[in-house]
């Protein structure tokens, strides 16, 4: 994956050969396409290794037992630091998204990642921790989204990302005043 993202980074999806991914990756180009169908299959295989990689860090790093509010600390920190992490790689997923109009994949790759989420939301809401007349699967979505949209605008739009903190004070401030009951 990491010969993949390389090569894409540096040529962009349009001037990327398989011969180009597979000789930074040392492997056969029959290899290759054992394992994807076309150079614009690797897209959602990178997108989906960048959330594998952030739902891990949050299964590993937030106890299940803390408050809905210190969970949703940690979540919005892990999805700072992998958006950070996978920055260069962010924007050839999403333009690459967008040629290959895998759009439904997308939602497909993220399916775990709202399931876990509605699950916390869920557990908050039996509790009494969050409002309860709310949906659970559109909560989930709307936070990602929106965590995501501001770790974006950080990472990739703005020219420094010295706010970054600030940024994940002001979500989390705005996440709590809409869910608190």
């Amino acid at each position: 994956m990491k010969a993949a993202i390389k090569v894409l980074s540096e040529k962009g999806l349009e001037k990327t050969k398989v011969s180009d991914v597979v000789q930074e990756a040392g492997v056969a180009q029959g290899t290759f396409y054992l394992y994807y169908q076309s150079k614009n299959a690797l897209i959602p295989a990178i997108a989906d290794n960048m959330l594998q990689y952030m739902l891990n860090q949050m299964k590993t790093h937030i106890p299940p037992q803390d408050t809905f509010f210190d969970q949703m600390e940690k979540i919005v920190g892990i999805t700072f630091e992998t958006t950070h992490l996978y920055r260069e790689v962010l924007g050839l997923c999403y333009s690459g998204m967008a040629v290959t109009g895998a759009f439904l994949e997308w939602e497909e790759i993220y399916k775990p990642y709202y399931h876990w989420l509605e699950e916390r939301i869920a557990a908050a809401q039996l509790k009494g921790e969050i409002r309860r007349d709310m949906r659970v699967d559109m909560i989930a979505k709307i936070v990602v989204e929106m965590m995501e949209g501001v770790a974006e605008q950080v990472y990739l739009f703005e020219e420094s990302s010295s706010n970054a903190l600030i940024y994940q004070q002001e979500l989390m401030a705005f996440v709590k005043r809409a869910l608190t009951p």
